[in-house]
């Protein structure tokens, strides 16, 4: 702690001033040398002394010592047992402990400790005085509307401003850091061809906006990047050329500069399309990802090793029929749900769900396609599994957002359709029933189940220009929302939208188990109709061919 005084004084507090002239010599007092003055005069000793008109004051200051604290563990073991009693043997033990409650030092041992134990109990039964009450980790919608607040903003360094593609947070909770992909995916852009165009990407300090902390310099744009959940100081990018690039930030210059890739996979075995995105998969390295592309393939990756992928399929909807080839627009993965289980949305507005448990039936390729409301009327945009209830997902495209259940093919809630196009989504990682979705007016839209399904429960704008991403930290409280001129904008969310509701879990698994039995019901139903309708149409085409016999023999 500094602290610093500033002392002023007005210049009329300083007294008159001197004036200073010069003139002719005058003697004022002339002593002449004398004997008769040499009594009255003694001589005295010099003396000096200083006179000051300001008052002394002096300045100090103190710092506390910062405490640093640290966890620690200890191991407890059982101990203390005589040499000749074998504590793993429970008959020795307890003819040891009843030998011991005998013995007369046992008894008073044992009333010493009487006293000290109550003391204690009776220190944990008293009141709190300074207990903060209404501190709790459940809110009520009477709490306070929901609402956000700007916290920050992120601007993209280049000269030739870019989209912000992708955003993932820290996968520390204590850190707080986003890495942010920067491409142009507008096919033959004129901004491809400028020359101060800029092929970086940047890791962020949301404390510091002015400068980026870290600069990824690959060979490409990155269109998605991801850290590492094993090891946070590691990630893996997808280029816009179909390359995938991995970054390790402790290399040299790493963690305060420019990073450059530290393998880069070869053209000839990448994708052929730019990568639609790229995630982290389940894996003992810990060094495994999977990514998809436009060019209809999925595939995997040892980062130690990028000269060729260790899997690929490709994304037929039917295995009879491959002339139809679906190309990927975005990948969901959680090791949650399963760890061969993925989600994949299309350019052609369906799902795919691949299991690679089930690779014989069509590379473990199935599609949610069936039913009416199945497909999107344009490219899935963003794919989300629900932290907390793993069977269901939210897809979004066009102008409305779907949320199905892995075991029914069509979605058992639709939202209203939206004046504009949305491009991104997730789901609170805090609050089961909540989620977020971006449109290109610059809107920001939250739903919340459990309040109402029929309209959002609050809409913010975040600017002019279109969104084009969104992430929420694992708090749930900050949200980073990305737009089409490479601006990431850091806002913080109320206590309803992020503190967990009362037994919300439970309200939200009923109600999407009862949406998913009725339309199971609704599903049954429509089959019903349908075999009987081809019932009572093959009955009447059986009537139709006897009366054109029975005419035929009459006329013969």
């Amino acid at each position: 702690m500094e602290v610093a005084y500033v002392y002023t004084k007005l210049r009329s507090e300083f007294g008159k001033p001197c004036n200073f002239s010069n003139g002719e010599t005058q003697i004022l007092e002339s002593i002449l040398p004398s004997d008769e003055y040499d009594d009255h005069y003694v001589l005295k000793k010099s003396t000096d002394k200083c006179v000051s008109t300001i008052p002394v004051m002096s300045e100090t200051y103190v710092n506390t010592d910062s405490v640093v604290t640290k966890n620690t563990s200890m191991c407890h073991t059982e101990g203390g047992w005589p040499k000749d009693v074998d504590f793993q043997e429970q008959s020795d033990v307890t003819r040891f402990r009843k030998k011991a409650e005998k013995d007369d030092a046992y008894l008073h041992a044992l009333r010493k400790l009487v006293p000290v134990v109550e003391r204690c109990m009776k220190q944990n039964n008293t009141v709190d005085i300074y207990e903060h009450y209404f501190e709790n980790k459940t809110y009520e919608h009477s709490s306070g509307p929901p609402s956000a607040k700007g916290l920050a903003v992120f601007r993209d360094p280049s000269k030739v401003k870019r989209a912000a593609t992708s955003i993932d947070w820290h996968t520390e909770s204590t850190t707080s850091k986003i890495a942010v992909s920067y491409s142009i995916t507008n096919f033959q852009d004129e901004r491809l061809g400028d020359p101060n165009l800029s092929m970086s990407s940047y890791i962020w300090d949301i404390s510091n906006s002015n400068r980026p902390l870290v600069e990824l310099s690959p060979s490409s744009h990155l269109t998605s990047l991801r850290f590492n959940p094993k090891n946070s100081d590691t990630l893996v990018g997808g280029c816009y050329n179909g390359q995938i690039t991995y970054f390790d930030i402790r290399k040299p210059n790493g963690s305060t500069g420019s990073c450059l890739p530290l393998a880069t996979s070869t053209l000839e075995n990448s994708h052929h399309d730019p990568v639609s995105d790229v995630f982290w998969i389940s894996s003992k390295t810990g060094h495994q990802a999977a990514s998809v592309s436009t060019d209809g393939k999925m595939m995997w990756w040892d980062t130690r090793n990028l000269i060729e992928p260790l899997d690929s399929i490709s994304l037929y909807p039917d295995a009879k029929n491959k002339s139809v080839l679906l190309g990927g627009s975005c990948l969901e993965y959680n090791s949650e749900a399963g760890p061969t289980k993925y989600l994949v949305g299309t350019e052609q507005g369906t799902i795919a769900s691949i299991n690679l448990r089930n690779r014989k039936l069509n590379n473990g390729v199935s599609m949610y396609d069936e039913g009416p409301g199945s497909k999107h009327h344009g490219p899935v945009h963003s794919i989300y599994r629900n932290p907390i209830h793993n069977k269901f997902f939210l897809s979004v495209g066009d102008w409305t957002t779907k949320v199905w259940a892995e075991d029914v093919k069509s979605p058992i809630i639709n939202t209203s359709y939206n004046n504009s196009y949305l491009t991104g989504a997730c789901w609170s990682p805090t609050r089961a029933g909540v989620f977020y979705t971006v449109n290109t007016t610059g809107t920001m839209t939250v739903w919340d189940l459990l309040h109402r399904q029929n309209e959002p429960e609050f809409k913010i704008k975040i600017g002019d220009r279109p969104l084009s991403s969104i992430a929420l930290e694992e708090k749930g409280k900050l949200v980073a929302v990305g737009d089409s001129n490479g601006t990431v904008t850091l806002h913080e969310v109320s206590h309803s939208l992020s503190q967990p509701q009362k037994d919300e879990k439970t309200i939200l698994a009923s109600i999407l188990d009862r949406e998913t039995r009725r339309l199971k019901s609704l599903e049954t139903k429509n089959k019903v109709r349908v075999d009987e309708k081809d019932l009572d149409e093959s009955d009447e085409n059986d009537n139709f061919e006897e009366i054109e016999k029975l005419f035929q023999s009459l006329e013969t």
